[in-house]
Parts: C-alpha cells; sequence; structure tokens
C-alpha cells in the first residue's frame, strides 16, 4: 500500500509549470516585502528579514511543487522538517503574520493557483497599508514614559513637576530612586496635551540646569528622544 502512494502521480509537473509559479511567487513575495518595508515603524527594521520573505514566498512555492499529489512525499517533508529548530526571536507580532503571509502565498503559487495568490497578495496588502495609515487600534490617548535624572532637592522637584504640567494632561509618578547622594531618577508617565509640541517639553526640561539627563519614551511610531 505504502507503494502504491509513493507512486502516486496523477498531476505531473511540467517544466512551464515550474516556472510560472515561481514567476508568481516571486511577484507576491515582492509585493508582501514592499507592503512590509512600507507600513513598519518599530525600531529594529531587518534587511535580511524583508529578503527572507521573498525567499520564503519562493521556497513555500517550491516545497508545494515537490509534494505535488505524493503522499510519501508529504510525509517524508513532515519527518524532516520536524528536526530544523529555529532560534532566532521573533519580536514582533507583524512579523509572525507576514511570515504566514509568505507561506500562504507560496502555497498557493506552488499548486498552481495563480488568481488566488495574485488577488489575495493584493487585497491582504491593501487592508494592511489601510490599518496602518489610520491607525486602527490605536487608543484615543496614549500615555508616554519619561526619565529624569537630577539633583535631588525639593524645590527641583517642584520645578520639575511645574514643567510637566505645562506640558500634559496627565501626570503620575511611576517611580522613583536614588542613584547617588545628591542625585534622583524619576520614571514619570504622562498624557501630552498637543504631541507635536513634545519638543517643547525636551527643551523646557534640558535647559533646567539641575536636570541632567532626559530620555523620552515614545510609541512605536516614533524615536526615542534622548537629551
Amino acid at each position: 500500500m505504502f507503494e502504491q502512494f509513493q507512486s502516486l502521480e496523477l498531476f505531473p509537473v511540467t517544466i512551464f509549470d515550474v516556472v510560472t509559479n515561481l514567476f508568481v511567487a516571486l511577484i507576491c513575495g515582492l509585493i508582501i516585502a514592499l507592503v512590509y518595508r512600507f507600513i513598519y515603524k518599530g525600531p529594529s527594521y531587518s534587511v535580511s528579514y524583508v529578503n527572507s520573505l521573498v525567499m520564503l514566498t519562493l521556497i513555500t512555492s517550491i516545497v508545494i511543487l515537490v509534494i505535488g499529489n505524493n503522499l510519501a512525499r508529504a510525509f517524508g517533508l513532515v519527518g524532516a522538517m520536524s528536526i530544523i529548530r529555529f532560534r532566532t526571536a521573533v519580536r514582533d507580532v507583524q512579523d509572525i503574520v507576514f511570515i504566514f503571509f509568505a507561506l500562504t502565498i507560496g502555497m498557493a503559487a506552488g499548486v498552481g493557483l495563480h488568481a488566488i495568490a495574485l488577488s489575495g497578495t493584493l487585497i491582504i496588502s491593501i487592508i494592511a497599508i489601510i490599518l496602518v495609515t489610520f491607525k486602527f487600534g490605536a487608543p484615543r490617548k496614549r500615555e508616554y514614559l519619561i526619565q529624569l535624572t537630577y539633583f535631588s532637592t525639593q524645590e527641583n522637584e517642584s520645578k520639575i513637576e511645574s514643567i510637566l504640567k505645562k506640558h500634559c494632561r496627565k501626570l503620575r509618578l511611576v517611580n522613583m530612586k536614588t542613584i547617588s547622594d545628591d542625585r534622583i531618577e524619576g520614571f514619570y508617565q504622562v498624557t501630552y496635551k498637543n504631541k507635536d509640541k513634545s519638543g517643547e517639553l525636551l527643551r523646557d526640561l534640558t535647559n533646567f540646569d539641575q536636570v541632567f539627563n532626559v530620555n523620552l519614551f515614545f510609541d512605536e511610531d516614533d524615536s526615542d528622544v534622548s537629551a
């Protein structure tokens, strides 16, 4: 019975099928990589990951071509893949989503479902761009973390609090610790009155001569600012 499964070849693959499927997988993989590059806003952008999305789409298509409708090959491939261990940590959920995106499109291209591969790539890419462009799912009021290091006096604490209240709608002291005999490190969770004017807060804090270190931690759409 196993020999019957091994010799089962109902739909032989021609060289034209191979070239066509790989070409469709390449086009879809390039689109997926470009969309990821366009919408990614995090701090750890990786060129190798973007290139890997294209290669993953092509490799998945080849795997499907190799398996075809041969059950013996399918079981053999599962056994071979089970010994592979991937130790690279995926730091963003979006990266995992795009891996499955590339795998799925590669499978569709590999079995010759070119219309599904192309239309699925375009539709999902458009939806991803729309979600990021309109910031779907983002909270209406986002809180940010400010780290300050300053000389420890009651007067300095009052001055810093007044500066923060000037630019922030909400202010909450999260943590405070002593780093030396005369220096304190404080962490404040704030909500800006106007996020576009966050630079003014940085300028007021750095102009205060009793503060010698300021770190503003923004969301994933911005970069951290230090002074």
